[in-house]
Order: C-alpha cells, then structure tokens, then sequence
C-alpha cells in the first residue's frame, strides 16, 4: 500500500491543483464520447493507451472483456451499457483484449477451471470463440485448446464480444440508424501495438491501416 498512499498524496498535492478547472467541471456530470470495454488486467491503462483524460471514456472492466449476449438477466455489464448508449450517448464502443490475456489462457480448457466455478461459468461467453479456433484446426472436443492458438483466440473471442454487443437492444437500435459505431481492438502489451475490426468485420487490420482515413484526416 507505500506506493498507493504515496500516489494519493501526489495526486492531492500535484495532479489535482493542475487540473483543477477539469475537475471542477467534472463535478457537475459527464459526457462522455466513448464507451471502453476492456479486460481487468494490470497491464492495461485506456487512458494512457489512448491518451485521454478523466471524462473522455466510461469504462467497464472484466476478466476476458466478455460482453455478455442481452437476455432478461440483468448483469453489471448489460446495465452499463444501456446506461452508456440510452443516457450518456457515447458514440462509440470500443471492445479492447489483449495478448497473455488469462481469461483466454483458462478458457482455453474450461475443465481444468473446476476449482473456480464462478469463473469457468463467466468464461463459457467465450465458448464461441473456442468452439471457432477449435474447429479451425480440427480439434476433438474431448482435447482443450492448446497455447499454441492463444493468440488466435484472443482476436476471435474479440470478434465474438463485438458480436455479443450487437445484440443489446439498446445498441442495436443505435447501430441501426448509425449512431453508434462498435470498434474491436487487441493490444499487444510487449509491442505497443494495436490490430483492429468493425462490428461487420470477420478479420483484424494494423491500427493504422484501419483507421488510415481518419489519421490522414489528422495528419493533414
């Protein structure tokens, strides 16, 4: 806890002063243009990967960056998502996983999670995805998915979760007049990388190839 309370007070006697207005502003309500869902792991800070400040992203966190599919089931996930789209009118989802992604390493081989009920049941929202690496490479059922493919499940099970948000109503809706557009990403912790799809994508794209027309829009 050193580190912790040192950071607290840091921030109370450095950050906070500096940014004082921002707060200030932040005080009375938020809006913002971003909804980021991405894994519960350390290794991942959205704001400084996407160089945000406080305000800028409304951010859910969990192992796998799982979106459930919608049911009459109301969940953490599902709730701020409605909340997300319906009332604070973000713009845009984005839906970040990451490599030496441990939700994904246990959902590769659900069985040897027996231990761990809780999670082996939240990690069968990745079973498609499994089910998809496991049939690409003609897998028998009876066999887990070894490491090997790790890196081809975390994309897939990304590509999944985009799916899987498609399915809230009140995302639909959005995506169905245009007003929501859903981005998939993967990050890739040792390199500073980032590949990249759309919700009609079945294939990832470097960051840079993806989003080309909007960074030479920038960039002129």
């Amino acid at each position: 806890m050193d580190k912790i309370v040192k950071g607290v007070i840091n921030f109370r006697q450095n950050v906070y002063p500096e940014h004082k207005d921002l707060f200030g502003t932040l005080a009375d309500g938020q809006s913002p243009d971003v909804l980021f869902a991405t894994c519960s792991d350390s290794r991942i800070d959205p704001n400084l990967l996407t160089g945000t400040s406080p305000g800028d992203l409304f951010i859910c966190r969990n192992a796998g960056n799982i979106i459930p599919p919608h049911s009459n089931e109301t969940g953490g996930m599902t709730a701020s998502i409605e909340y997300a789209v319906a009332v604070l009118g973000v713009r845009h989802i984005i839906i970040c996983g990451h490599t030496d992604c441990g939700a994904i390493k246990g959902a590769l081989d659900l069985n040897a999670l027996n231990g761990l009920p809780h999670v082996k049941e939240w990690l069968g929202h990745c079973r498609s995805a499994m089910e998809i690496v496991r049939e690409r490479h003609d897998i028998p059922h009876d066999h887990p998915v070894g490491s090997e493919h790790l890196n081809e499940a975390i994309e897939e099970n990304v590509l999944q979760q985009v799916q899987h948000i498609r399915t809230h109503p009140v995302v639909a809706a959005k995506l169905a007049t245009g007003k929501v557009e859903v981005h998939g990403w993967v990050y890739n912790i040792k390199t500073g990388s980032i590949r990249c799809c759309s919700h009609n994508d079945m294939v990832f794209r470097s960051f840079d190839k993806h989003y080309a027309d909007l960074i030479a829009q920038i960039e002129a």
